[in-house]
């Protein structure tokens, strides 16, 4: 029989890989959303870095902002076929303006590849 401080030590262990569920907010919705529906990605992960930057002077001056300022976006794409970087940039950017002019996005790290390019890369996660 083990004792308590074994037993829950092996509870402790047991649930040590479990995190609580992540609910994303509107303008991460919003981002996900329209870049689904813009660009059909074979992967698209959306992180949201905000915490990372809530220390930076216009974020304090609005407060820390409203937790969704800063995301990196991972997507690959067909329709990234023959653009240069800077293209499809522009091609998110674009996109995503009513979130840069309207809903307090501040900044995007992008990460933007081909199935071409990213299968080169061996296909896993990109980040």
């Amino acid at each position: 029989m083990a004792s308590t401080s074994t037993a829950s030590a092996e509870a402790d262990a047991a649930g040590a890989g479990r995190t609580a569920a992540r609910i994303p907010g509107p303008v991460e919705t919003a981002i996900q959303q329209k870049l689904i529906e813009a660009f059909e990605p074979v992967l698209l992960r959306v992180y949201n870095d905000s915490s990372k930057h809530a220390h930076h002077s216009a974020m304090r001056a609005q407060g820390g902002g409203n937790g969704e300022t800063h995301f990196a976006i991972h997507l690959v794409s067909p329709t990234f076929k023959g653009k240069t970087v800077i293209a499809r940039h522009r091609l998110v950017n674009a996109l995503l303006a009513e979130e840069f002019n309207e809903k307090g996005l501040h900044a995007l790290s992008l990460r933007l590849k081909t199935p071409e390019e990213w299968e080169k890369e061996g296909g896993g996660e990109m980040r």
